[in-house]
Parts: C-alpha cells; structure tokens; sequence
C-alpha cells in the first residue's frame, strides 16, 4: 500500500454530527474529498442542506439527516437512515458540541448552562456513540473519532465550568471505548483543539483581545488555522492509524505541554461584574 492510499477513504461511509456550519462542515468536505460518502446531521436543516451540496460537489455521495444529538431517538434515526441508504458506517466524527462563551467565574455560573453543556458535548455524544456502535462492531469496526478540547486536559483561565467538566468525561469516555472495543477492531480516538481561527472567529477574537493573550500562553505564538486539523482527522478516520485507538491528540500548537496558571489579568474579566472573583468583604 502507498503511503497515500493509506490515508484514502475510498468506498467507506462517514457520519459527521454538528454538520451544519463551521468545523462540522470543513469535516465532511475533507472526508468527501478523501473518498467517503458523507451522512451529515445537525438542527439547522438549511445549512445542513449547504454541508450536503459541498459533499456532492467532491464526486460523492450525501446524506443529509436533520436531528438533535441530545435525543436518542434522533441518534437513532441517523443510524437508521445511513444503514438504509449505505450499509454501514465505518467512520463517527462526534462534532457536535456547544459552549457557553460569557466566561464568568463558576461561583456566577448558571446551573442551567452548566447542564446543557455537559448534556450537549458529553450525554449527546454518548448517544450518537451508543447508537452507532452496534452497526459498526458488527460490521467488523472502524474509526470514531471524537471532537474534545485542550480544555478537557486541565483546569485553564478560560473559565467554562461545564465545558471542561464535559470534555474532560469525552477524553475518558475516549480511553474506556477504546479498550472494550479495541479487540473488536472499533478505534476510539479524539482531537483535542486549541483556539482555531476562522472566517466567523478571526474578528471575535482579536478584536476581543483572546487572541493575543492565547498567542502569549502557546509555545508556537499563534493561533492555529482550520487547514492544520486537516492532518489529523485523515490520520484517525484512514488506515494510517490502524494501530491507534484510545488516544487525545492535542492540536494546539504546544500548549498542553505547559504549566501553570497566569496572573495577568484575562481580557474577558473586564465583559461583565461576572467575571470578577467574590471576595471576602
């Protein structure tokens, strides 16, 4: 085998959940472009239909199935449809995700995006995971490849109580998945981004001031662009990582491989009185 045809896709079947816009989407494009048939999956029907026309305009073929992945029974009728339309799954990137981005310290924390975050990013993906797998153990394996964060891998500045709580049960659930059903030939891994500039985030973040204090707390001083986490979601999907299950791989320009807590003042503090400690008075 060559060494390109070891990161071809031709012939397999992926799902891509949260497909609808930004990382979901340049997903499913680029396993499109590797070879795979696409299924796509999110709550915004419209764009979900935009995701859909970008897979078709690779020379494969798509499938566009509208659901939330907090209900199971959604999760269900993704896998449902794909068999139906396909046959098989041999590849789950679990995208979806949501987070709450006023950044307030936890003592100021609604209970209820607490909740929904963890429901979302872990309990969702979960279910997309339970649904699929059964289908895809039978079929004699494949890749699931979950979306985590540098944030599921230590406490950080960036005050998300829910999302680190969350990310970090995905990078668990990542390493359990992998061991039950690593004789099975199913690999569980994830990716575990830093802050990835886009079209929709670019201004957000510099005009916020995150973006330079992110580059002062990344070995690399930058902020990583959407094409690197090209690499490494081919590397999981394709046979290129056929002996790698149970792994988060970090994509974040070396910050994971620091310590330690800043002093500075973080830019999001000056956003509301939420983002200010309760002190003794």
């Amino acid at each position: 085998m060559s060494v390109e045809s070891r990161f071809r896709l031709d012939g397999k079947v992926s799902v891509v959940t949260g497909a609808s816009y930004g990382l979901g989407q340049l997903f499913a494009r680029v396993l499109a472009e590797a070879g795979s048939n696409v299924v796509v999956t999110a709550r915004s029907v419209d764009k979900l239909a935009d995701t859909a026309r970008a897979v078709e305009a690779t020379g494969r073929r798509a499938l566009a199935v509208p659901g939330d992945i907090c209900s199971y029974s959604d999760c269900a009728a993704v896998v449902e449809k794909t068999l139906a339309e396909f046959g098989r799954i041999d590849i789950l990137v679990n995208n979806a995700g949501w987070a709450d981005d006023s950044l307030v310290r936890t003592e100021h924390v609604d209970p209820e995006s607490f909740e929904k975050m963890v429901r979302t990013d872990l309990v969702g993906l979960f279910y997309m995971t339970r649904a699929a797998a059964p289908a895809m153990l039978a079929a004699g394996g494949g890749s699931i490849i979950n979306l985590s964060s540098i944030f599921g891998m230590a406490g950080a500045e960036n005050r998300t109580a829910g999302y680190f709580a969350a990310k970090g049960g995905v990078n668990n659930l990542t390493k359990l998945l992998a061991c039950e059903w690593g004789d099975r030939n199913l690999r569980v891994n994830a990716l575990a981004p830093n802050f990835f500039l886009s079209e929709m985030t670019r201004s957000l973040l510099e005009d916020s001031g995150m973006a330079e204090w992110m580059r002062s707390r990344t070995p690399m001083r930058r902020l990583g662009e959407l094409e690197e986490l090209i690499g490494p979601l081919l590397f999981l999907a394709s046979d290129a990582s056929s002996f790698v299950t149970g792994t988060v791989i970090p994509i974040d320009g070396g910050y994971t491989a620091g310590a330690g807590y800043a002093q500075l003042d973080q830019p999001w503090d000056e956003w509301s009185d939420q983002g200010r400690p309760i002190v003794p008075q």
